[in-house]
């Protein structure tokens, strides 16, 4: 993908990158390949594939983000969403959450290059255990997730995060209707009101992206997020 491409499919998003930004972008996608030789962290190696199918899909989530928040990205993996999104949003703040210690290890390399630390920190740890701490339970704006598991599951691990009035973002695929009917009870029981989708295409691809919205309109119940891996063995259903 090239820039000027790049710049025109933002446009929806309301968002057009600084010189400087292209440069950070630039950087996170040069170590990304570098680190990936070593760690495996995508199999999308291609510096094209990595604008289109890493940078723009992760900034669509603008299409429903405030370009001011708080925010924390549950399960960042190498950075997707929460580093695009901070690079180009400069009044946006991010935890990064990850599970991995070696994820975790170039996430914090790509923050102190690119020159994200006063905005972007880096949490090595499961949702299920983080969410229980003073620190982090209800204080985001918003949780944000790229994560391949269910919605019902990210659900759980997600909301918890978030205070009430904020919302939680989950970026997935077509099959995102089936699954919000099947998140639709533990939604209810994790604080969370009606949820939303808006629809985006990909270019390049017209791979289809769903992003859904579930907005907190109250207090999680302590008892969740349950245990470590409960969640996704014996889900809400």
């Amino acid at each position: 993908m090239e820039w000027g491409e790049f710049l025109a499919a933002l446009a929806p998003m309301g968002v057009t990158p600084s010189d400087r930004q292209r440069e950070q972008l630039q950087l996170y996608s040069d170590m990304l390949r570098e680190y990936n030789e070593r760690f495996n962290l995508t199999a999308i190696v291609l510096e094209s594939e990595v604008w289109r199918k890493h940078f723009l899909d992760s900034l669509s989530a603008l299409l429903v983000l405030p370009h001011r928040a708080k925010g924390i990205d549950i399960g960042s993996g190498a950075g997707f969403p929460g580093i695009p999104l901070a690079i180009v949003c400069e009044e946006m703040h991010f935890v990064l959450l990850d599970s991995l210690k070696k994820r975790v290890g170039f996430l914090q390399e790509v923050i102190t290059k690119v020159g994200l630390q006063t905005r972007v920190s880096v949490l090595h740890g499961r949702a299920e255990d983080v969410a229980r701490q003073s620190l982090y339970r209800e204080k985001f704006d918003f949780a944000i997730s790229r994560g391949v598991a269910k919605l019902v599951v990210l659900c759980e691990l997600s909301l918890p995060f978030v205070r009430e009035g904020g919302f939680f973002v989950a970026m997935k695929g077509p099959r995102a209707p089936l699954e919000i009917e099947e998140a639709k009870h533990a939604v209810r029981l994790l604080g969370g009101g009606k949820m939303s989708m808006v629809a985006w295409f990909l270019p390049g691809g017209e791979e289809g992206r769903l992003l859904v919205v579930v907005p907190k309109v109250g207090s999680t119940p302590l008892c969740f997020p349950r245990q470590a891996g409960l969640p996704e063995k014996k889900p809400l259903l």
